[in-house]
């Protein structure tokens, strides 16, 4: 290495090399860093994947537990998606969307349009989930603007949630780690309760939870006024949030509201889209509601090329053009709008989806929770839920006072350095794990993740109890 840490001309690291450890700590700011390590950090390095698996720097063979971040649906190493980034790179690697278009993101557009709910039929593409979510709103404000309701713009999302890492997205997440240190648009966001029915309080019944959430919900309308809401925003599952299904009925109730107070009914697909859930959107086949937009990102091209977009209402598009403002500029979009590179990986990807991953992640998706929730055996889980190929196990110290372990809040860290030395890769949220898989994992694989899964929780309880932290 160069004095300084700078490489000299010529100077290479190979993947999986120590120098790249090195590089990383001096050059690579990592997402979501603490004050304490910032510019200072190397994580696990991942050097190959292939199917659910992927190879660490060791060479140690480990089950992607969160298919990536919720988003390698078809797998690692599809070589139909590499081809289709190869020969659309040689074809048109890029066009400015300001002022040309291309094929791929026209197709791809009508094809979301054959599988969204309802009335939804128009999408604009952006890179991600973010700007998704950001898209969204700021179509919301654009919208009520023309409209001549310029006070109509407030925003309502709720505890648990979470809907990106862009301004106005990051302002409407609910988990209160996510917001202590950053600034947000706070003037524009109300939040409601989260739905989860595992933190509802004691002795109170599911159908009398979901009568509160939806009560909250209208009395929140009133209270404001519907004059001053422009958006409810909600994922169908709460994902980062821990996989919060919510109550049977909870999400048609909360849609008619909005409908009835004309407020634009948001939802956040970014996880749930492109098959989690064993569909291609899961607003309309799983729970039966046809919003006004749908963001989507991560599974549309199982995480091989960055695209998100959302999905837009025909009705709301036709009132805008036939305002008394056509020429009203909607002042929005990015530089990788429908980027023809992923648009076409994103048809491949849909395609693949289609031919057979989508009704093998149906049938498999309830031997997948089974098996999980096995595990509330251990005296550490509290539950264990999820819908589709999405799960969480959330520890607890007890299950009577449903403790998240204050003690320690690195138990889920815990489960997943001891599955990692199994040969599992777990996403931890603080006293919970996240599980994700690859649509395309088996039964024998979906035995050997939970087998896995079962020794670290153990393996982390001995841990708890030889440290005096717990005595479960």
């Amino acid at each position: 290495m160069a004095a300084q840490g700078k490489i000299k001309a010529g100077e290479m690291t190979e993947p999986g090399s120590d120098d790249a450890v090195e590089l990383a700590k001096r050059h690579l700011v990592q997402p979501w860093p603490y004050a304490g390590s910032v510019g200072n950090e190397a994580r696990a390095l991942i050097g190959a994947g292939d199917g659910i698996y992927i190879t660490d720097a060791s060479g140690k063979r480990l089950i992607d537990g969160p298919a990536g971040m919720w988003c390698i649906n078809v797998g690692h190493r599809r070589e139909e998606l590499a081809k289709v980034m190869y020969d659309q790179a040689m074809e048109l690697s890029y066009n400015t969307p300001w002022y040309t278009m291309n094929a791929p993101s026209a197709e791809l557009a009508r094809r979301i349009a054959d599988a969204a709910p309802g009335d939804l039929s128009h999408t604009f593409f952006t890179t991600g989930g973010s700007s998704a979510v950001e898209t969204a709103l700021r179509f919301m404000q654009f919208y009520n603007n023309v409209r001549g309701r310029p006070e109509k713009k407030l925003i309502l999302s709720r505890g648990g949630a979470y809907h990106g890492s862009t301004y106005l997205s990051a302002s409407l997440n609910g988990r209160p780690r996510d917001r202590d240190w950053m600034d947000g648009a706070d003037e524009l966001v109300v939040k409601l309760s989260s739905p989860d029915p595992f933190r509802r309080p004691k002795e109170t019944s599911i159908a009398a939870f979901t009568d509160f959430l939806v009560d909250q919900f209208r009395d929140t309308v009133a209270r404001v006024g519907a004059d001053r809401i422009g958006a409810f925003v909600g994922e169908p599952v709460q994902a980062s949030g821990g996989v919060v299904v919510p109550p049977d009925g909870y999400l048609k109730r909360i849609r008619e509201i909005c409908r009835e107070n004309d407020i634009l009914y948001v939802s956040d697909e970014v996880v749930t889209g492109f098959g989690r859930l064993g569909h291609v959107f899961a607003s309309g086949d799983v729970f039966g509601i046809d919003p006004d937009m749908i963001t989507f990102a991560k599974g549309v091209t199982s995480g091989y090329f960055p695209l998100g977009g959302v999905i837009i209402s025909e009705r709301l598009l036709e009132e805008l053009r036939r305002s008394n403002h056509p020429d009203a500029l909607f002042g929005h979009g990015v530089t990788y709008t429908s980027h023809p590179i992923g648009c076409a990986v994103a048809l491949k990807n849909l395609d693949l989806l289609e031919e057979g991953v989508l009704a093998h992640a149906r049938g498999i998706a309830p031997y997948f929770q089974a098996q999980l929730k096995t595990l509330e055996e251990l005296p550490l889980v509290g539950e264990v839920r999820g819908l589709g190929l999405m799960a969480c196990v959330e520890c607890v110290a007890d299950r009577e006072s449903k403790d998240p372990l204050q003690l320690d809040k690195n138990v889920g860290k815990r489960i997943d350095a001891h599955c990692h030395e199994l040969g599992l890769l777990v996403r931890p949220l603080i006293n919970m794990c996240v599980m994700s898989p690859p649509l395309i994992i088996t039964k024998e694989q979906v035995d050997d993740m939970v087998g896995i899964l079962r020794e670290g929780i153990s393996r982390t309880m001995d841990d708890l109890r030889k440290e005096g932290v717990w005595r479960g």
